[in-house]
């Protein structure tokens, strides 16, 4: 063994010493000399590796790993590795290396095996009718769910790792063909712009990637249903898919689909639109509701009718607090209750939040704290929150709902006003990946109407929506509408 030789072998062993969980097994080959196999306990298959080893190493085989039959063949081909970062940085990823003391060669092994739990629906999005397939944290097994979907040569998957000492795998998906060109590089180089240490879920992507930081409204769809990423990339959408997270990112997105759920296209479009429209209704009076309660009860009251307002002012007489205050504390506390619901077990969660919320909205009302319509207001204005699909839009809501109260306590309708045309000016603004935020309504698109506040039929339904590539935006051919005519 050179001088040279040596430096490197006791470099890499240093390199290697520095990792805890790496193993090392000395096996003879040809002759007296050692090979090391190298590993990382728990992320390989060990079953496969105990078979394989004699047959791996017996003596007077040369090369190593040029053998079809051997069992790491069949496992994963064999690569010879040319820098010591790439074979340290293989084995860390759960692959095994076999060294040569001599020096002369050192090739590895993919004999990967990750824990991973088994696919089943995701908690957070449950539907009635549909796919019962969710996504996991293996970014493998998310791929093949995509591509089981997708048998086609025109899906493209392109990876890329990102984080200093994560180095998480991202896949960057998108239908060549479909998906316009630019917005596929604008994802390409909105990804090679992070530079950070790690990347644990797909948040981390979502908060660099995102057009406008300081803004309420999510720019980026997140899910975990494969259907519904299927059906975007249909669309004309990209998605991006992180290793350790079973959240896949969607752009471009706009405010419409975030009241739309994957369940509505599976049942008749008569009744998708109509529950399309209870959505839009309720994601309304989750944002208004309160604050024009607080508005008129406080400054409008000649707009109530005679027999309500008796009825109200009776309810609010032995009240200590004003609208406002009364409409803050109330929300507070059902915030209070909604989180306290979602971070305890889930064996006492629902039950400690719903049963709080009647037994403190009760008492509440008994003890003269509160009055018992703004009891009746809050509880409409938190099931309406529940009705949008999209738990990030939801949230954006529930933030804005506080700002709404603050304006309709302090200036009435007319603060509710400038509230809802600033709201109007910054979504107008907004946009996604170079997409309006509410397109195809502004800008206009005739088209594009057939899927916001209506759900058309699939048939009707023969262009894809603006994000789309222009050259290829024909999603379905003419002279299918259902006819009992129809030959």
């Amino acid at each position: 063994m050179t001088g040279m030789q040596e430096a490197n072998r006791l470099s890499l062993e240093k390199e290697l010493a520095n990792c805890s969980d790496v193993l090392f097994r000395r096996l003879h080959s040809a002759g007296d000399s050692l090979v090391w196999v190298v590993y990382s306990p728990g992320m390989i298959d060990k079953e496969l590796l105990e078979k394989c080893l004699l047959l791996l190493l017996p003596a007077g085989r040369e090369p190593i790993g040029e053998d079809e039959d051997s069992p790491v063949q069949a496992a994963g081909r064999m690569a010879e590795v040319r820098s010591q970062d790439e074979l340290v940085s293989g084995i860390l990823s759960g692959k095994v290396a076999v060294l040569l003391e001599d020096g002369r060669q050192a090739l590895i092994s993919g004999l990967v095996k990750l824990p991973a739990r088994n696919i089943q629906e995701p908690e957070a999005e449950p539907i009635v009718r549909g796919p019962r397939e969710g996504f996991i944290e293996q970014l493998d097994t998310n791929m093949s769910l995509i591509r089981k979907r997708l048998p086609t040569s025109r899906l493209k998957m392109e990876t890329l790792a990102i984080g200093l000492y994560t180095k998480t795998k991202l896949a960057i998906v998108y239908i060549e063909g479909v998906a316009a060109e630019g917005v596929v590089q604008e994802v390409r180089s909105r990804l090679a712009d992070i530079d950070i240490d790690g990347i644990v879920d797909s948040g981390y992507i979502e908060e660099f990637i995102e057009d406008v930081p300081f803004t309420p409204f999510p720019q980026v769809q997140h899910t975990e249903r494969p259907d519904f990423v299927t059906a975007a990339l249909l669309d004309g959408n990209v998605a991006i898919m992180t290793d350790g997270s079973p959240g896949v990112l969607i752009v471009p997105m706009t405010l419409w689909s975030a009241v739309q759920s994957g369940e509505d296209y599976y049942d008749r479009f008569f009744h998708g639109t109509f529950v399309r429209w209870i959505r839009l209704l309720f994601m309304a009076l989750a944002l208004f509701l309160p604050a024009t309660y607080v508005a008129i009860s406080t400054y409008h009251p000649e707009m109530i009718p005679t027999n309500l307002l008796v009825s109200l002012a009776g309810a609010r007489e032995a009240i200590p607090f004003p609208a406002l205050v009364e409409a803050l504390l109330m929300e507070l506390t059902f915030e209070a209750l909604r989180e306290a619901g979602i971070r305890l077990p889930k064996q006492v969660g629902s039950a400690v939040s719903i049963v709080g919320a009647l037994v403190i909205g009760q008492a509440a009302v008994d003890a003269g704290i509160v009055s018992a319509p703004m009891v009746i207001v809050v509880s409409i204005t938190g099931i309406a929150s529940f009705t949008i699909p999209r738990f990030n839009m939801a949230l954006g809501i529930r933030v804005l709902r506080f700002p709404m109260i603050l304006l309709g306590g302090t200036l009435g309708l007319f603060g509710i006003s400038i509230g809802f045309l600033g709201l109007l000016i910054h979504l107008s603004s907004l946009r996604s990946f170079g997409t309006a935020y509410l397109a195809p309504v502004s800008p206009l698109s005739l088209s594009g109407l057939k899927d916001v506040f209506i759900r058309a039929p699939h048939w009707a339904k023969s262009k894809r929506p603006a994000p789309s590539n222009r050259r290829n935006r024909i999603r379905v051919p003419g002279g299918q509408k259902p006819s009992p005519n129809r030959s």
